[in-house]
């Protein structure tokens, strides 16, 4: 279940990375390739679990160095580079969020 409310997206047959058709195993936390087509594990892919991580870290850095702003002295250019990162970030968690439709893919 995910912070809106919504079930988690089942991941059906194929690549848990890449969405390659085929049967590649079932997707176990404990072991971070399974559920990946030997294409991306040749490749060394980042895991969709360590995508999300440095998605969190990076967020979390971004909204670090907002806050660290002072906005009584802060110059436009500071405030607008700012804000502008804190969008980024928050969009790139959102969608970690998102469920994944079928014509998203």
């Amino acid at each position: 279940m995910t912070a809106t409310g919504r079930t988690a997206p089942v991941s059906g047959p194929g690549c848990v990375l890449c969405a390659a058709p085929g049967s590649f195993g079932p997707r176990d936390p404990g072991e971070p390739r399974s559920g990946l087509c030997p294409g991306c594990i040749a490749a060394g892919r980042p895991t969709r679990d360590g995508l999300e991580q440095a998605v969190v870290i990076v967020a979390g850095q971004t909204l670090t160095g907002a806050e660290s702003l002072d906005l009584a002295t802060a110059a436009p250019e500071d405030l607008a580079y700012h804000l502008g990162a804190v969008k980024r970030s928050l969009r790139s968690v959102l969608q970690l969020l998102a469920p994944v439709g079928e014509g998203d893919r």
